[in-house]
Order: structure tokens, then sequence, then C-alpha cells
């Protein structure tokens, strides 16, 4: 059976669902959108910590995070139709050391450069936005434009208004190559045997993009990275702010209903030999992030954790994504390598795929960020 439409795009998580919805809002009136698993928003966009934050990021990135946030997220449940639980309190990224403080200070510095509200403020301060963490806290840098939201309701909510607006999508159907017609990109071709034709296709689909981009000539350098969270059971308010740490390896906010959903990290991720189609947590990661609670909210010591999960993140060589038209191959934009950060940057990411999908420039410039920026090293 062959399809045709004037968009495919293969991946159906958050930035994959955004796309398609930018896309028919703009009158864009044939997009398909391809997903290899049995659900939507089935990998990362359903597993990870909801963190909608500038803070912190790449200066490569900032500008599309910031433009998200003030131009995006507070509307958004509004737009959609339904509530993504966003809340932008703020966001503490916590030091206990020295070290910490200079990194910082330096992701402070670089994000006052480009116009972003950031400060490191002193551990007494950090107590006074947030009376529940540790002393052992000497600082932390202060974003107070950043939030948090709810990944799978996001997700949804993308999937559901652009399904009302005419995009088709289809689950199970794992892309095994793309091919040029006389030089252009123009045929998607499934496991199944299925062929699918469009005049675009925008590959954002996790690590799995650097398979499918491989059978037009173009690699992605990236690895996978396993990253797990646990959440408590409900407690009582204690605040709506989005915590992380100065080395990234520990984040959590406490959601709508009560619950506090944390992510760590162990230090053993890279060395796990589980297989892509696996999300089996890990014990020593779990362990890690209890330890991580108690270290920066101690109230938090005795609540008992309701189940722990995992995924798998295509980790970029330099951290930063992939987001680009690619000249060798007409017809084909990448989206990619997102490094575990790029909920909170979906909805700027999916307009601006949209605008290059329609042939348009991007509401902000992107071009640090093209696929060919990698270069030897040696």
């Amino acid at each position: 059976m062959k399809q045709t439409a004037d968009v495919i795009i293969i991946g159906g998580g958050v930035v994959g669902c955004a796309a398609a919805y930018y896309m028919a809002k703009q009158g864009i009136r044939d997009v398909v959108v391809l997903e290899a698993d049995k659900s939507i928003g089935h990998g990362g966009s359903s597993r990870n910590g909801g963190g909608v934050r500038q803070s912190g990021r790449d200066v490569r990135e900032l500008p599309y995070a910031m433009y998200a946030v003030q131009n995006m997220w507070p509307t958004l449940s509004e737009e959609l139709g339904i509530d993504v639980e966003y809340y932008q309190k703020g966001n503490l990224r916590l030091g206990k050391t020295e070290a910490h403080l200079e990194k910082l200070n330096k992701l402070a510095s670089n994000a006052r450069a480009l116009g972003l509200d950031m400060e490191v403020v002193d551990g007494k301060t950090v107590r006074e936005i947030c009376p529940y963490l540790s002393e052992e806290i000497i600082g932390a840098g202060w974003c107070p434009t950043d939030g948090h939201a709810n990944p799978m309701l996001t997700t949804l909510a993308y999937y559901k208004r652009s399904v009302e607006m005419g995009v088709r999508f289809f689950t199970d159907a794992q892309v095994v190559e793309l091919q040029k017609i006389k030089g252009k990109l123009r045929r998607v071709l499934l496991k199944s045997g299925e062929c699918f034709e469009a005049e675009t296709v925008v590959v954002a689909a996790g690590y799995e993009s650097r398979y499918i981009t491989r059978t037009v000539g173009i690699d992605i350098p990236m690895t996978r990275y396993f990253e797990e969270a646990l959440v408590t059971e409900m407690q009582p308010h204690m605040f709506d702010i989005m915590l992380g740490t100065a080395d990234a390896d520990f984040y959590g906010h406490q959601s709508k209903h009560g619950s506090f959903v944390f992510g760590s990290e162990s230090g053993l991720e890279e060395a796990t030999d589980m297989k892509p189609t696996e999300l089996r947590t890990n014990s020593l990661t779990v362990s890690a992030g209890c330890r991580a609670i108690m270290g920066y909210i101690p109230l938090l010591a005795d609540a008992k954790i309701v189940r722990t999960w995992g995924g798998w993140l295509d980790d970029c060589f330099d951290g930063v994504p992939v987001i680009s038209r690619v000249d060798e191959v007409p017809g084909l934009i990448i989206a990619c390598g997102f490094t575990g950060h790029g909920f909170g940057t979906a909805p700027s990411v999916g307009l601006m795929l949209a605008q290059m999908a329609a042939g348009e420039e991007t509401v902000v410039d992107i071009s640090a960020l093209r696929y060919d920026r990698f270069k030897s090293m040696r």
C-alpha cells in the first residue's frame, strides 16, 4: 500500500506531535505522523521529569527555550484545550560546593548575556525561596521564569488537537529506510513493507533517527543513555518550583496532585548493557535517587516510593540537539539529539519545524544546531 502526504513526520513523541499541530495550524493540509511503537509518546516524551527551563542551557539552545517560555507555554493549556499542568514558579539549580557555585556563576553569566533573568543566590536566600531545602546547600542558580509541566498530558494534548485538525497518525509503523527519487527525498519505507511518499520528511525519532538518516548518507553522532526516575506517594503541598543541581545529576518537582517526581543518576548509566527495547530500572539508581532526596529535602526521608521508570535518551555528541534542513538531501529535516532536555522546548521546536517545512525562516536563529557542525577532533 502506498500513502502520500505533503509532510511526513517520523516520531510520535512530544516534538513530532507539536510539529504536526503547528503544521496543521498554519495550513499544511496533509500531514502524516509515523510512530514505531504501539502508542503515542511511548519514549522519552512520557518518561521525563517535566522541566520547562531556560536556565542551565547551552547558549545555542537558550534563544528558542526563552521563546517557548515567553510566548507559548503560558497559554498552551488554553490553546490545546487540555490542562498540561504548567507551573511557572521558578527553578533553583542547587549547589553544595564551591566548584558547584563556580559552575552556576558561569551558567548565570552566559544566560544574562542573552537576556535571561538568572542570578546566583546564597544558601539563606535559597531557603527563603524554598524553606524545605537542606542546610547543606550553600547557593543556587535562581531563574524565576522557569517551571515545569506534565509531559504525558502535553504530548497527548498536541496529539489530540492534531487529529482534530486532520493530521493522520500511524502507530506500530517502524521506518526502516528513506529513499530519494531524482536526487530528492521522496519515499519512507516501513518494516511492514508499506511505502509512504511526501515532499518533506521530518525525522524526530530520538536515537532511532540515527539509523533512519543513515539510509540516505547522513549520520548524527549520538549515543544512547538510560535515564531513570521515581515518584513518591502523595504529600501535603510544599512548593511549586522546579529543582535541579549544578551537576545536572538530580532534579524534581511536586506534581499537581501532591506526589513528587524525581530523576537522578547513579554514575553507571553508560555501562548498561540493556537492549533498546528494554526499560528495566536499576536498584543502584533508585538508591542514588533516595540518597539525593534525603540530602536535598530531608523532610521527605520517610516518603514511600510508588514506582520507578526509565527511558532511553538520544545523547548528542556536543550536548545540544540537531534541528536542521539537510542540504545533501533536499526535503529532509532533522530534529534529534535532545540529550534529555527536549521536553521544555518542544513547543518552539515544533513551531520551527513547521516553519522549515513551509520554507519559512524560524522564529529564532538556530544555525548553530545544523547537522553538519561536527568536525573531526584530530
